[in-house]
């Protein structure tokens, strides 16, 4: 499940809301151990997610560095070409 959770500071263009939203689900997922909880913790669960986004987003946005910004789609063929090298036959 955590193989889901992408870097997400230090991007151009920056992490939307919806990837830190994205990577609140996984972690909490993985904490929880439910890919989807129960009715009796849907509300839990739920709560989690919205303050693990909360937490991650203001823990972006406090971040600071000196490096240049990383390229998404320079990152995103890296990690293709990774995943090719680790499940060629």
């Amino acid at each position: 499940m955590c193989r889901n959770i992408k870097t997400l500071f230090n991007f151009e263009p920056p992490a939307t809301e919806e990837e830190i939203r994205a990577a609140s689900l996984q972690f909490v997922r993985k904490l929880s151990g439910f890919t989807k909880p129960s009715k009796a913790n849907e509300e839990s669960f739920n709560q989690a997610i919205e303050e693990v986004t909360a937490a991650a987003g203001k823990l972006i946005a406090s971040l600071v560095t000196t490096a240049e910004p990383r390229d998404r789609e320079v990152e995103a063929a890296r990690a293709r070409a990774r995943s090719i090298a680790r499940f060629a036959p």
